[in-house]
């Protein structure tokens, strides 16, 4: 996977990282995600997620065993279609590119 480079990692400092997202009860692997910026992972943007073992086409975000980990939103700031993730739903593991 390539990094996503635009202006949205620049507003976050153009520090960008690789992460592989899976459900925190199942332990399901769900998708990669570029986390631009530093804090916690709070919403995933939809043009930030890759390789999805799960549909991201619905309103909300569910892994096959039916946990609930994230309900759509369009995030107000930036006009960006994201998950607004449940606390403590998904676990994150940095991945080496």
């Amino acid at each position: 996977m390539k990094f996503k480079n635009d202006n949205f990692k620049r507003k976050r400092g153009g520090y960008s990282r690789l992460l592989e997202i899976s459900c925190e009860k199942c332990g399901e692997v769900l998708c990669r995600y570029q986390k631009d910026g530093p804090g916690n992972l709070r919403r995933m943007y939809h043009d930030r997620i890759s390789d999805p073992a799960v549909s991201i086409s619905k309103k909300s975000l569910e892994c096959s065993q039916g946990h609930l980990l994230g309900v759509e939103i369009i995030y107000a700031k930036e006009n960006r279609p994201a998950f607004r993730l449940i606390a403590d739903a998904v676990k994150k593991k940095i991945i080496k590119v």
